[in-house]
């Protein structure tokens, strides 16, 4: 199981499995600009392969201007 923690809300979800990135944010139906996804303090691209195991973080971003 991969487990995404959203912290803006402190929500936390399980996905049995996913492909990459993009796939992510299209089930939590966010943008790439919109969040910072991080998984053992590494940054991950949009195209960027999740598999199956671990835990993921998913940061807003506010931009100031």
């Amino acid at each position: 199981m991969v487990t995404v923690f959203i912290e803006v809300t402190g929500e936390r979800l399980e996905f049995r499995r996913l492909n990459t990135v993009t796939q992510l944010l299209g089930k939590l139906g966010v943008r790439n600009a919109e969040v910072l996804v991080i998984r053992d303090g590494e940054l991950l691209t949009p195209d960027r392969a999740i598999g199956h195991t671990g835990e993921i973080r998913v940061r807003h971003v506010v931009s100031r201007g």
